[in-house]
């Protein structure tokens, strides 16, 4: 900020150099005039002199006239050059606090209106923080200079999640979930976060979050997760293997979240044999249940419309039917064009499967929300049989018309 104050204190100067030039000005305009009024003055005299010297008898009257004019010329050798005097009725004081009023005037106007906390901002930026709580004190003051930025804080809510201050981390999320609309993610985030806050107490709120997250985005990946959290810490073993089956099947093969989830499911499969129960069937795709093989492109036209990680759902719905969607998938543009398939295998309820309807409609759409019900731009083909083998073509070309 050092240049930036040098910058205003230099225009100062210069307001203020016009403020008070003319009373400088003024000044010595007043001292030509209090000369000329001396000038004036021993004039005056000298022809009083003059005068009582001609009236005594001893001037004639040529001597008389003679020291008259004298006395004139050298009265308009004094003032000659000098100029018309000026006279102004602003005085010493208006300009004075006119000087003093000016840069206080402006100093106000820009701390109202200014942007010294985004310059301050900017500059800070600049350089990579160094540790977490740099990182968090950043995000602090972008979410005090710019309070309707969701994203700064969503990322907020993050950092501190990773330093376990959860009441804060869920304050920061319901303040971005309130700003961008409540996506299916900043929820999953918030019901997260209040889980943690609360010592770990399920709450009718926490559902309540997770719930209008998976409606949203049924493959939202922290609610499942946490359900499965829930689940298990309250015993109910083979729901919880169900959230965790369906939060692996929407993961990629490589990803390194998958071995602790893993992990939690054979936990939970030991506790339901310890209590002799029954496990739950494996979503695993039978050779005999059909799949729907779909290419997912986007159309010219929207590829500078769009970025790479604006989220891309893969959707099939049963054509007449329950509106939730049977199967989906999540990826990003940055994917396109993608082949994928859905199958029974992909059934978000085990009650609702692709082989259960006879015509399914496929959809894709961009969210760049990240919500699986309304985004930007879609494409869908017309409805097709639940055991179409042929590969359908879906270009992504048309607003979303939710």
């Amino acid at each position: 900020m050092l240049d930036f104050w040098l910058s205003a204190g230099l225009l100062l100067l210069a307001a203020l150099a016009f403020m008070l030039i003319p009373l400088l000005r003024g000044r010595r305009a007043q001292a030509v005039e209090d000369r000329t009024a001396l000038n004036v003055a021993l004039y005056q005299e000298r022809l009083a002199e003059l005068t009582a010297q001609q009236t005594a008898g001893t001037l004639s009257a040529e001597q008389f006239e003679t020291g008259k004019a004298e006395a004139a010329r050298e009265l308009l050798a004094d003032t000659e050059g000098r100029g018309a005097l000026h006279s102004s009725n602003l005085g010493k004081v208006i300009p004075l606090l006119a000087a003093l009023a000016v840069p206080a005037l402006g100093f106000g106007l820009y701390l109202h209106w200014g942007g010294s906390q985004q310059v301050e901002l900017a500059r800070a930026y600049e350089s990579t923080p160094r540790t977490l709580e740099e990182m968090t004190e950043r995000l602090e003051q972008t979410v005090k200079v710019q309070p309707e930025a969701a994203e700064a804080w969503y990322f907020l809510g993050r950092a501190y999640m990773a330093q376990e201050r959860y009441a804060d981390a869920a304050a920061a999320f319901g303040k971005a979930a309130d700003l961008a609309d409540r996506p299916a993610e900043v929820l999953g985030q918030l019901a997260q976060a209040q889980f943690f806050a609360g010592n770990r107490q399920w709450t009718p709120e926490i559902q309540s979050l997770t719930d209008e997250a998976l409606r949203a985005d049924p493959q939202e990946g922290t609610s499942l997760g946490l359900l499965g959290i829930g689940a298990y810490e309250a015993g109910r073993y083979a729901e919880a293997i169900g959230y965790w089956q369906r939060l692996l099947a929407g993961l990629p093969a490589d990803d390194a979240a998958r071995q602790p989830i893993e992990s939690g499911i054979e936990r939970a499969k030991a506790k339901v044999l310890e209590a002799g129960g029954t496990l739950p069937a494996e979503p695993v795709m039978a050779s005999n249940t059909p799949a729907l093989k779909v290419r997912v492109e986007l159309a010219p036209a929207l590829r500078d419309q769009v970025q790479p990680g604006d989220s891309l759902f893969v959707f099939a719905k049963a054509a007449s039917g329950p509106p939730m969607p049977l199967a989906v998938k999540r990826l990003t543009v940055a994917d396109l064009p993608v082949e994928v398939s859905l199958s029974d295998a992909d059934a978000m309820m085990p009650q609702l499967k692709i082989s259960g309807f006879a015509q399914i409609q496929l959809t894709a759409r961009i969210s760049r929300a990240g919500n699986a019900t309304a985004g930007e731009w879609m494409g869908k083909v017309p409805p097709v049989a639940n055991d179409e083998a042929a590969l359908q073509t879906i270009v992504i070309d048309s607003p979303d018309a939710h």
